[in-house]
Parts: C-alpha cells; structure tokens; sequence
C-alpha cells in the first residue's frame, strides 16, 4: 500500500546521523501533494478519457476538510470534473487518435447526472431510515501522535495506506453526501522532542546506496518495529490531558476523529498507564497478517498466543463501545482491515440491526492455509457479523466463502453467506487512488521537474528499471533481484545500459522473530553479487535505497522510469503501480506486475508476471525494454483510462451504494447475532438466582444418526455437574429424550433436574421420583398415530419409530434424505387432517424425525414453571440453550416474561440459515460446552478474551 503524505514544513529536527533525521525519515515513500496551480486543459489524458468516468462532480473542489492526508487536493478554482465534453472540438482537444473516434461518437450526448443515491442516500433508501451519518473504524487515527505534558499534543501524518485516508477525507468533505466520524486507536504515544530550527533534509540523489544499518529505521535486531528511541513506558495519560487531545483533533482538523485509547492500566481517578503498547498489534501483525499472506509462524507453548488473542478481543471490544458512543440508529458503520475482524460481530450483539460494512485490505488465504489459524471460528464468526463484506479481488471472496463453508459449515455462493439467520453478502471493490491530487503531486512541482534533470543526468544513457517495495519477504524483492540477475547474464548486451532502482522502505509489519533481518541481509547479498559480477568502476547495475523517498524524489523516479517492476509474491492492493500508470501519462513506460497482486486483476494491461518463474520474470524485462512505442502508447492508455475512473473516491461511493442495496435487498431484522460471551459471564458473577435450561440432542452432544448413540461426553457431564453444584444454580435439562436415557446417562447428578418427553415428566433435584404430567390424558389417539408411522416405516427404507410414554416419533435420519423427506411433509399432512383434529395432540416437525404429543405439554410450560418456582423473587440470570422447533416454545415463553432482558439469554444453536426468536446463536454443542465452561471457571483458549475484559488479566493456560 501506499504510504500518506509528506510531513508538514517547521517540524524537522537537526540530526546526529543523517540515516536518522527527523526531516528525511519522516517523508513516506508515496507521496502526499501541496496545493497547487492546476489546471485540468493542461492533461490531454483527462480530456481523453474525462467522459468515461463516474460523475465525481469536482470532489477536489470541495471545501477543505481533515489535512490528515495531504493527497486530498482542495483547489477552489478547479472546476467540477467528470463530465463529457459538450463539443466535437472539445473532445478532439489534447486526445490520442487512437482515442478520437470514439471520443467524438460520445460528444453532444450531454451531462451525466448523478443518481440520487449520490445525492441523498435517505432519499434513496427511504426505507433503511438513514440518518446520513457514517462512522469508519480504522485501527489507527491518520497521525502519529506524541505527548507533550502541559502543552498540545503533537500531530504528524502517519505513513502508510493513503488510498484509505484518502477515502476518509472524501467522505469527511463537503462532496460527500454524508457526515463522517472516523474512529481509531491512538497508536503508540511517543514523548515528543524539542525541535531544532534550521535542519534540512539532505536528498537521497546524492547519497550512496544505504543498507540496512544506515537506513533511516534501523532493521538489526537493536530496534524492533514500533520501537523508537523516545518511547515513553510506563506514559500516564490523566484525563484532561485525553479530552484536550479528542478536542485538538476536532478543532485542528476538520473532520470529527475519536480517538480509541487502549491502556494497560486504569487508576482510581481514571489516570491511564501505557507500558507495552504493541500488545494491540501482536496478534493482527504476526498472527492474521502472516498467515493471510500465506506464510506461518513456528508453533510455540501457546501462552503467548493467548495472551494475543485476548488482546486482540479486547481491542475489538473498546472499538465497539467507542462506536456505541457516537451511534445514533440510522448510522452506517464501515470496518476497515484485519486488525478487526471481531468488530461486526461486537456490534451485532450490541444492536442486531445495526448497519455494518467490512472491507479487508489485504488477501483472505485458501481454506487450506485459513484452517491454520488457530481462532479460526471466532474470526469468521466476527466478520459474519457485517452485512456486507468486501475484498480487493474475486479470489479472495471465493476463499472466504469456501472458508464459511468447510470451516464453519455455513451455506455459501459467490453471492454471499447464508449465517445466524440472514444474508451476509461478499462482493469485490478495487480500491483506487486519488487520481487527481497524483496528477499534481507528478506533473506540477518545480521539484520533481529538478529531480528528473538531476535523475536524467545521473543515468543518462540508461534505462532505468523502478520498484519500491516493503522490507518484507512478501513483497517479492529478493525474487525481483534475482530475476534481474538472470536477466543480465543471458543479455550482456544490457550491460552498462540499463539500471534497477530499488527502493526498500521499513516494514510497517512487526516480526516475532528475526524474518526481517533475513530479508534485509538476503537482499543485500544479493545486491552485493550483481553489483560485482556486472558493475565496474564507473557503473553499479542495481542502485539499492533501504530508506523513504521524499513525495519530489518518488514521483520523479515514477516519471523517468523506463519500466515499473512489481514482484510480490502476495500482496491486497499494491497502490505503487496505480502510481505509476499516472505518473507515465506522457512516457507509456510499460508495467510489469505480479499476478499475485490483488492490483493484478484491474490492470489486465500490464505484463503479468508469476515471481516464483524467475526465468519467465527475466524474459519479461526483457521484452519490456524493446517494447515498441505504438504498444507501449496503446497499453499504457488502457491503463491510464482505468486508474482515472476508478478513483479512490469511486470505491467509496460504489461500496456504501453497494451496502445499502444489500441492506434494501435482505431483510435484517431477522438476524441473530452469535452469543455474547463477556456479558455472559459479567451478568452470571453479579447474579444470585440463576436458572439454567438445556436441550439435550442438537445442543449438548451433536445429532447423530443412530438416537442411542448420542451418549454425553465426559466433559459435558463434567460441566453440567460442576455448573449445579453451585447452590445459586438451578440447572434443567429439558429434552424429547424418555426418562430412561434421561436416567441412565444424568441421573447419577443428583443436583439436576430432568425433564422427559418435552416436559411430560419432571424429576426435581435432589429427588429420584418423577411426576407425570399427562396422566388424566385420554392417550387412545396413539394406536391411531402409531399405525400411520407403520405405513409410512415401510414405504421408507431406513426409517424407524420410537415409542415414548407419551410422545410418538417417527426417524428418518439413516434414509435416503430426498425420497424420505417426501414421505414425511406426506405423513404429516394425512395426521393433521385426522389425529390433529380429532384429538387435543400437535404434529411438529424436528431434525429428520416427525414427533406427535399433547398440545398442551410442551418446553415453554415447562420454562414458565421453572420461573414461577422462584416465587417472589424471580431468577437475575436465565440461560436457555435450545436447537430445534420445540425449543421455540421455551424462547417465547421467556421472551413474554417479565424478566428484564438484559437478565435472559435466549441462545439458539446450530443451522447458519436458522431463523428464530432466540436473542443469540451458538453454532454447535461444542460451543455450548465452551460457554458454560466460561462461567464455571473453566476458560479455554476461545473465551481468553471475554476473561481478560471482566477480570482485566489472561489466565496462565496452554489450553
């Protein structure tokens, strides 16, 4: 990804070392822009292909909104762009004649109008009652922020992901039709240093190639990423010095940005301690990052990765209660990236018809590498929780979706994934950049004029080959290298012609273990053996910067390029190529780019390359150098017209277009949001009457097809008897089940209760009588059910009938499913037209069984007893766990309680299409097992985090 913008003038630093200047390392290496004359007649590409693009309306002449991202341009004497040409000679004007024909088939064909969608949302979507407000979650604010005790914060542009910022600033201006509120973590706080007036930045033209211990971010292991000499452990934060910087950012800078404060400790007069501030990163950076670019970590004992974990969930959760701050109902919230994947499910549980997008930054890995993770339930249990997710390319929708599917077994299609009762739709956005501030920042500087002369000078003669590229080893810069080498040993006649100028910057991703000093020192070796098999004296064939550029120097290798060379072995969106294409408006220099990137598919024009075929990657510079101009003036225009419509404005508008049509299309209210396990657990501790119901088959132990086989395991029998030992426990399990297996695998818990049959019988804790319920029932209507389940038994191969004490249940589960299920919607409509009406019973319909009993003994009788057994003082806690039709009747009839809600957990488990009137799903027995476990004291890995929120600790635990 790129990185934002150039650091604004008055805040260098004079240096010790200039590797280690304030004034050089702080300029990114994708560039932000100044304000600058432009003048729009001036590009003949944006004449030329200005009457294809989307209808931004001049978002660059919108009224300044955040200055965090200098890439957002705000010239008030540009006019709107996007519109045709209203003339044949304003079409003709500056176009290629490859271009004119058609240009000049467009003109006269007037104005394009933006929908109403782009106007007023709520106009549009009447129905969704938008109130017009968007609130982005990102996973940190757009600066770096340093502390200055008694004086105001220090706010610099932070590096990395511009096309994000610049989306933010879009929606933050007065272009958008919407109000916007971003919310981030603080990201590390620094103390902030004195500046020094007078310090220059030294260019980089000048210098000497510089490797790893002279770049400007030391790579050695004596400084980790994230560290910094003026890290401050142990900072505490009061609350005045917080709400002095929530103010700074509001007043300085346009746009409404709430800042997530994530500390280690919270004193009694809510003094705030930071002492290991990349806790918040070590999960998403070195966990999630690495095995979505399919890489993986060596296993350790697990403690650590626990500890992540939690951290990680507790991130997730601050975020949402920052954003339950500033909701209001009608919002849209949009979650960005990896780092927070559990946010849309936190905030489904918080309001389950709440608006959530996701988009995820970066590739989602094959269900073969994302079966690795070792949380891989919970974190597709939290993406699920949006209404719409959205990736960089087709591929990685497909995996997600396989994902759902194999991991979680959630109905799935390129559309979308059927979960927790409704529709989860996945599309595609290709992300952009802002096309027009590039334009600037490349074609309307002095400086980048001064640094192509100088850059023409220094390697006049030559082509020259750009890549820049991350210090990590997916970027692919070791295979580039290599390739290169292989390229000038089979071409000599490329010696001393031809120059690779690669640009390394510091990795933005933290490493555990010493992976980023491998890269650094293979890279090195690797240009330390080109430099002296084919350099000389005069002449060094790979010119290698381990640093940032400043915006000039970047653009102005991007203008001077002779080819731009992309070798990623994994990448989401590589945002440097898009760069590129605009930056070769008037060279076409052609492109070579990884097939592996997700920028890839959008620029079908360019040379696709695979990184690992260093052979294929050497034959393709080859043919790019000698690229004819008419090719090289054709591809480069397909390139171009496509950078130009799809803006980074665009992807915006077309993704929250996109959402609200899902939203319009899918009925929402129906979702059930999985089951909040840290208000679980804070609800148990701080009750003293609690009541807990269970199903048995479907909900403690899985379904199987043979009934008698669905024996309780050990550990469910562990936890229900550990869970009713407990006095202020009342604890039922409430099943079909006859009393004899109800006996024979639970009755040896003498502290449970049992009810039998959907509550025909009941034995009480502590009693080994039970009561029937049912015995002034007239039951003649049996022989009649059970001679209509012979017939139908003997049609249907494999089918069986179970005769309870009160209830009938016809099998079907070990038949053929097609001809079976036929035979069962045929049985049960014969028995409602005779038995149903003829006698006081019910036909219900279960998991590939038919079941025939009393209308008047079912699961919600049972519940509403339970209750009243209570007396006056009613249970504080409920806990009612069910997974087929018959446990409706207990969520209904706790749902029409009196109870107050927040003391109830209705919690349906099983099926992702399920629709019930359950509160909260659990997607299977296991689950089950794992919550109730949670309030035994029993935690495992999975509920690490909903424990470190409650108790503010980890437990020590390999499990």
């Amino acid at each position: 990804m790129s990185d934002p913008a150039d650091q604004p003038s008055g805040q260098q630093d004079t240096p010790i070392n200039p590797a280690t200047d304030e004034a050089n390392t702080s300029v990114p290496v994708t560039p932000g822009i100044e304000d600058a004359d432009y003048n729009g007649a001036n590009d003949p590409f944006s004449k030329a292909f200005d009457e294809k693009e989307p209808p931004q309306t001049g978002w660059s002449s919108a009224t300044a909104g955040p200055q965090w991202n200098a890439n957002l341009t705000n010239n008030p004497d540009e006019g709107p762009k996007g519109r045709r040409p209203s003339s044949p000679g304003k079409v003709a004007s500056g176009a290629s004649s490859d271009e004119l024909l058609d240009h000049l088939s467009q003109a006269g064909q007037g104005t394009e109008h933006p929908q109403l969608v782009d106007v007023d949302p709520r106009a549009a979507h009447p129905a969704l009652n938008l109130s017009g407000h968007v609130i982005s979650a990102t996973f940190t604010v757009p600066y770096s922020i340093s502390y200055n005790p008694g004086a105001d914060w220090e706010l610099h542009p932070r590096r990395g992901t511009s096309a994000l910022y610049d989306s933010l600033s879009y929606l933050a201006s007065a272009e958008s039709p919407w109000n916007h509120t971003l919310i981030g973590w603080t990201g590390e706080i620094e103390l902030a240093i004195p500046k020094a007036q007078g310090s220059r930045a030294n260019s980089s033209l000048h210098a000497h190639p510089l490797n790893q211990y002279s770049a400007p971010i030391p790579t050695g292991p004596a400084q980790k990423h994230g560290e910094s000499n003026n890290a401050a452990p142990g900072l505490k934060i009061s609350t005045s010095d917080r709400a002095r910087l929530e103010k700074q950012l509001e007043r300085d800078h346009g746009g409404r940005v709430y800042p997530v404060w994530l500390a280690d400790t919270v004193e009694d007069d809510d003094t705030m301690t930071l002492h290991d501030q990349q806790r918040w990163r070590r999960y998403g950076e070195h966990e999630l990052f690495t095995l979505f670019h399919y890489k993986t970590n060596e296993p350790n004992d697990g403690r650590s990765l626990r500890k992540a974990w939690a951290d990680y969930y507790r991130m997730n959760k601050a975020f949402a209660d920052a954003i339950m701050n500033v909701y209001k109902p009608g919002d849209v919230i949009i979650v960005h990236d990896y780092q927070l994947l559990l946010l849309p499910s936190l905030l489904r549980q918080r309001i389950s018809t709440i608006y959530v997008g996701s988009f995820l930054h970066i590739p989602f890995p094959s269900s073969e590498y994302y079966r690795c993770l070792t949380r891989r339930k919970e974190v597709l249990e939290g993406m699920l929780g949006a209404n719409m997710l959205g990736f960089q390319a087709y591929s990685y929708s497909r995996h997600f979706a396989s994902c759902c599917t194999r991991v979680l077994g959630f109905e799935s299609t390129s559309a979308g994934v059927e979960a927790f009762g409704t529709h989860v739709a996945t599309d595609v956005f290709p992300i952009g950049i802002n096309a027009e501030s590039t334009i600037q920042s490349a074609f309307h500087s002095p400086e980048v004029e001064h640094c192509i002369k100088a850059l023409r000078d220094r390697y006049d003669g030559k082509k020259i080959i750009v890549g820049r590229d991350r210090l990590d080893s997916v970027r692919g810069v070791a295979q580039k290298l290599q390739a290169y080498e292989i390229f000038l040993e089979r071409h000599p006649e490329w010696h001393d012609r031809v120059v690779l100028i690669q640009v390394t910057s510091p990795t933005s991703i933290g490493e555990e273990d010493d992976t980023a000093d491998k890269t650094a020192n293979k890279i090195s070796d690797l240009v330390a053996r080109i430099n002296g098999a084919y350099g000389s004296l005069s002449f060094t064939p790979v010119q290698h910067y381990s640093q940032y550029l400043n915006k000039d120097e970047y653009f102005a290798l991007l203008r001077i390029a002779d080819l731009g060379l992309i070798t990623s072995v994994r990448d989401g969106m590589n945002t440097t190529a898009l760069e590129y294409v605009i930056s070769q408006r008037d060279k076409h220099s052609p492109l070579i780019i990884s097939e592996f990137s997700g920028t890839a598919g959008s620029l079908g024009s360019a040379m696709h390359i695979n990184p690992w075929d260093l052979s294929g990657t050497a034959d393709a510079i080859e043919a790019a150098l000698v690229m004819s101009e008419p090719e090289k003036e054709y591809n480069h225009a397909q390139l171009y017209r496509h950078v130009r419509r799809n803006t980074v404005q665009a992807w915006t508008s077309n993704y929250l277009k996109r959402l609200l049509t899902s939203l319009t299309s899918f009925d929402q209210s129906s979702a059930t949001p999985a089951l909040d396990r840290t208000n679980l657990l804070t609800q148990y501790r701080a009750s003293t009457r609690r009541l807990f119901m269970f199903d048995y088959d479907g909900t403690l132990t899985p379904i199987v097809k043979d009934p008698q086989a669905a024996i309780p395991s050990d550990r469910v029998l562990r936890t229900l008897k550990t869970l009713a030992a407990d006095p202020a426990n009342s604890v039922w399990i409430i099943s079909g089940r006859d009393q004899n297996f109800l006996n024979e695998w639970m009755g040896h818990i003498p502290a449970l209760g049992l009810s039998a049959e959907h509550g025909s019988f009941m034995r009480h804790p502590h009693t080994t009588t039970w009561l029937n319920l049912t015995e002034t029932m007239d039951m003649a209507w049996q022989s009649r059910v059970l001679t209509v389940f012979e017939y139908y038994t003997s049609r249907t191969p494999g089918a069986f009938i179970e005769r309870k004490k009160i209830a009938l249940t016809w099998h079907y589960r070990q038949s053929d499913q097609e001809h079976a299920t036929a035979m069962a919607r045929e049985c049960q409509k014969q028995l409602e037209q005779t038995v149903g009406k003829e006698f006081d019973v019910e036909v219900m319909t279960g998991k590939a069984n038919l079941e025939v009993r009393p209308k008047f003994v079912n699961k919600g009788e049972i519940a509403k007893q339970l209750i009243r057994d209570f007396g006056s003082e009613r249970p504080d806690f409920v806990l009612c766990l069910g997974d087929d039709f018959t446990d409706e009747d207990m969520f209904r009839a706790l749902n029409s309680s009196r109870l107050p809600p927040e003391h109830v957990f209705a919690v349906t488990v099983g099926a992702s299409s399920k629709q019930t009137i359950a509160k909260w799903h659990l997607l299977e027995p296991s689950d089950v097992v794992s919550a109730v476990a949670l309030l035994n004291g029993q935690s495992d890995a999975g509920n690490a985090g909903a424990v470190a929120v409650v108790d503010g600790v980890v437990p020590e635990s390999r499990l």
